[in-house]
């Protein structure tokens, strides 16, 4: 499957009135893919679900507060979804942040705190949402869960070495994706799930590392959202268990 569509992304192939869930809603990338969905005329519900205090939306959104360290607070929330849900995206990461969790330049900046955090939110986040949601996903219809992965999670891709934490937590969603994608293929008849590279995004996460992107190459957040839910209107059954990057193209594991 490949797309190097520009157009405005429409998810034709989602029923009317479809549901939808965008976990990180409050990033820049999940609001802009909710912002997105929800402005689609056969968008019948999005569940925005954010760690700190929600956006404003409008249309038919609900937005609610779990974080995704906590499975408890997560299934509290799935209740505010309408069901059944057709489309689960997850638009959660973690690089840095305020503590001094940083990038690491070497294997002397490594520490497990920073690796146990990034592990946390960017890998087991993902599989504490698949487990909250998934019950309630659409049978017998290609229902999408979409995991925003990174291309420096690919291990065949990895040329530069650094950032050990980010990497490894990424490729761990990337294979904890894979596996999640053979399960549900047995027990739902056309499931799909998938891992995305949205592209290096102008969000808090990329800000200090932007110096030396390639122009043209720094996409705003509603140039990635639609770029992704492009490639996910693509997607079909066969598709399953695929790593793709923001034009289409697959990304080695």
């Amino acid at each position: 499957m490949t797309s190097n569509d520009t157009n405005q992304a429409t998810l034709g192939k989602l029923p009317d009135s479809f549901s939808a869930v965008v976990v990180g809603a409050s990033g820049g990338i999940g609001r802009a893919l909710t912002q997105h969905l929800a402005a689609l005329p056969h968008c019948g519900h999005v569940l925005a679900v954010c760690r700190s205090t929600p956006p404003d939306f409008s249309g038919p959104v609900t937005t609610a507060q779990a974080d995704v360290c906590d499975p408890d607070s997560l299934r509290k929330v799935v209740d505010h979804a309408q069901t059944p849900i057709h489309l689960l995206l997850y638009a959660v990461g973690i690089l840095h942040g305020p503590d001094g969790m940083a990038p690491e330049k070497s294997l002397a900046d490594v520490q497990a705190a920073q690796m146990q955090q990034a592990m946390a939110v960017n890998a087991i986040g993902a599989l504490h949402c698949a487990q909250a949601f998934a019950p309630a996903m659409a049978n017998n219809w290609e229902s999408i869960m979409a995991f925003v992965s990174a291309r420096v999670g690919s291990i065949a891709d990895n040329r530069l070495g650094g950032w050990y934490a980010y990497r490894a937590s990424k490729a761990a969603l990337n294979q904890a994706v894979r596996t999640l994608a053979v399960e549900q293929a047995r027990g739902r008849k056309g499931s799909i799930c998938v891992a995305l590279h949205p592209g290096t995004v102008d969000t808090a996460l990329s800000q200090p590392f932007q110096r030396n992107v390639p122009e043209g190459k720094l996409f705003t957040p509603e140039q990635s959202a639609n770029y992704l839910l492009t490639v996910v209107s693509g997607l079909s059954a066969d598709d399953n268990g695929s790593f793709f990057a923001w034009d289409g193209q697959t990304i080695p594991w």
